[in-house]
């Protein structure tokens, strides 16, 4: 239950949020006692108040920062490139790590393609405006996409755009589950997060247009940074029903 105290600090943040815009630092605790004349204790049930609103959010060792809007995610056959784009932020992918494996039958099934071939495996850090977004791990067939390696897709690289521009391949049609998880302590490590939090799985399979696989992606991905869009589109309706 909030006070007159309570609210007041919660306006003065709500105020220094418009002013700084989203991603800013916030005065700390001791700072923010010392405007409103209040003690910390008020000041940390306010933020706690604007952090339920997520208004703000509590970076741990770093502070208190105007909480960014979460990007929505259409489910639609678009790179993260290009959806980051979109809302006004710039992407770029921290590469972890690569290697190519020999595809077991699992694997070979879904890339649709013959057991015992060479998979490009990489693994990344997705990034919007240098702030972890998703964690992702992309698998490639090498005999789509030979001689592409990981070094390849670091940095502001897009793989959708390599797989256009070196092989002239167009990712024509996908299939795309999500599930909710909830961040192991490395995910965690890797995403700048508590360990716990909730985050989103997604599984993607894509197909050129000429039918082909040419990658499978699973990535983890940010509960507190991911609106999912989907079009609603209304079933026909039956012959004879009413208007």
């Amino acid at each position: 239950m909030s006070d007159s105290r309570t609210d007041a600090v919660q306006a003065h943040v709500e105020a220094l949020c418009l002013e700084r815009g989203p991603g800013a630092l916030l005065p700390g605790e001791r700072e923010l006692a010392l405007r409103c004349g209040v003690s910390r204790m008020t000041v940390r049930h306010a933020l706690e108040h604007l952090m339920a609103r997520r208004l703000v959010e509590r970076r741990h060792g770093a502070g208190t920062f105007v909480r960014r809007p979460a990007p929505a995610q259409p489910l639609m056959a678009t790179s993260f490139h290009e959806d980051m784009r979109r809302r006004g932020l710039s992407a770029s992918s921290r590469l972890l790590w690569w290697d190519v494996i020999v595809a077991d039958l699992e694997l070979a099934g879904q890339l649709e393609m013959p057991g015992g071939e060479r998979v490009l495996r990489v693994c990344r850090v997705r990034l919007a405006d240098d702030e972890p977004m998703t964690l992702e791990t992309l698998h490639a067939p090498c005999l789509r996409v030979p001689g592409l390696t990981g070094a390849d897709l670091d940095g502001e690289v897009s793989y959708y755009d390599v797989l256009a521009s070196r092989y002239g391949r167009h990712i024509a049609s996908g299939k795309q589950s999500v599930a909710p998880v909830v961040l192991a302590l490395r995910e965690a490590t890797l995403l700048g997060v508590p360990a716990g939090c909730p985050a989103l799985r997604f599984v993607r399979t894509s197909r050129d247009e000429h039918g082909e696989v040419v990658e499978r992606v699973e990535s983890v991905a940010r509960g507190d940074r991911y609106l999912i869009e989907v079009d609603i589109i209304p079933s026909a309706r039956p012959r004879g029903a009413e208007q």
